[in-house]
């Protein structure tokens, strides 16, 4: 169902003309896949909390500072037209706006915001770039090391799962299983291996010529 009659192509315009990172791009639709994974899981609408995960850092990139990100979104979503419920809960995501998160949907977000740039780290750095065979053991190994994926915390990632009521290995298991179906979208499994080898085959025949 659209959001008050917007759809995820409205979302993804506004994606698209704010944040010019691929990597950005990435983890937003990343934190869409979380979303509707849990809408599913808990019987929500999927649309709107996907919609929700796709959008809540769509100005992280050219509005930072104090001011800046989330309070400039929401302005912007307030302009085009986005729900009160629904720009309340992009705000809720940043615990410096204040805002407490009081729906399923606001604790959701928060829980998935963290936990999915997390996974996408561990991803990365995994022969397999995927997260089709990706322990949870592995995920809190890596959580315990301190010097990996440093900017992001380990305290919020507890906290996600504490609020949205979810054991935390069942919650990166949760997670892990719906960025898992949507990989190659992130440039991840499959899509890396063959992005990779097109790469290396441009290169041997620039060589060549």
């Amino acid at each position: 169902m659209p959001v008050d009659g917007k759809t995820r192509e409205d979302a993804w315009a506004l994606v698209t003309e704010y944040t010019d990172s691929e990597n950005l791009r990435a983890h937003m639709l990343a934190v869409e896949a979380a979303m509707r994974g849990y809408a599913r899981k808990f019987d929500e609408d999927e649309e709107w909390w996907g919609l929700l995960g796709l959008v809540h850092d769509f100005d992280y990139e050219k509005h930072q500072g104090e001011n800046g990100h989330p309070f400039v979104g929401v302005q912007i979503l307030d302009k085009k037209g986005w729900p009160r419920e629904f720009r309340r809960a992009v705000l809720s995501h940043a615990d410096y706006t204040g805002i407490p998160r009081e729906s399923k949907a606001e604790k959701a977000l928060y829980a998935c915001d963290e936990l999915s740039g997390f996974l996408v780290a561990v991803a990365l750095v995994r022969p397999s770039r995927s997260f089709k065979d990706l322990k949870v053991a592995s995920v809190k190994k890596k959580l315990k090391d301190k010097g990996f994926a440093a900017s992001v915390s380990r305290e919020d990632i507890q906290k996600g799962a504490d609020e949205l009521g979810v054991p935390l290995d069942k919650h990166i298991a949760n997670v892990i299983s719906f960025l898992a179906s949507v990989e190659e979208e992130l440039g991840l499994g499959d899509s890396y291996e063959a992005s990779r080898g097109a790469t290396e085959e441009a290169e041997e025949e620039a060589s060549a010529g």
